[in-house]
């Protein structure tokens, strides 16, 4: 039997539990269509690079408040089928990891239905009001329509 280095069980151990309360963050907001989830975890003195094809149609860098906005907008314009993970790495590959899930959505005025497949770039950073502890952050939200 293989067994774990005892520093790769301690990094899963303090690690793993941010990583997934962020990512379980990011699924209710698109299910709830509810942006308020996503805010804490846009970065605060950065901007996040967000990428959508048609019918969303937009690419910019923007700050944490500007895709908090961006997200109302999308949320109150388009109406979630379905969100859930496509891939979901056991382990980050260190400070940095892609999480990409699979959104389908129905737009309200029309009523045309999409699928994209959304890719989420995941940074860990110091979170000071967590004493420390490693905060997940999205530096990019790239999509792709299928």
């Amino acid at each position: 039997m293989k067994q774990f280095p005892a520093a790769a069980l301690i990094l899963l151990f303090f690690f793993i539990p941010a990583l997934s309360q962020s990512t379980q963050d990011i699924e209710r907001a698109f299910l709830q269509n509810n942006p308020d989830l996503l805010l804490p975890h846009f970065p605060h003195h950065k901007h996040v690079m967000i990428s959508f094809p048609d019918p969303i149609d937009f690419s910019d860098q923007m700050t944490d408040q500007q895709a908090f906005l961006f997200f109302k907008k999308i949320f109150s314009a388009f109406a979630t089928f379905e969100f859930y993970t496509e891939s979901f790495p056991l382990r980050p590959e260190g400070n940095h990891f892609i999480f990409q899930t699979r959104w389908s959505f129905r737009n309200r005025r029309n009523k045309n239905q999409n699928v994209f497949m959304i890719f989420f770039s995941l940074t860990k950073e110091p979170s000071p009001e967590k004493r420390g502890l490693p905060e997940w952050i999205i530096t990019e939200i790239k999509a792709e329509k299928i």
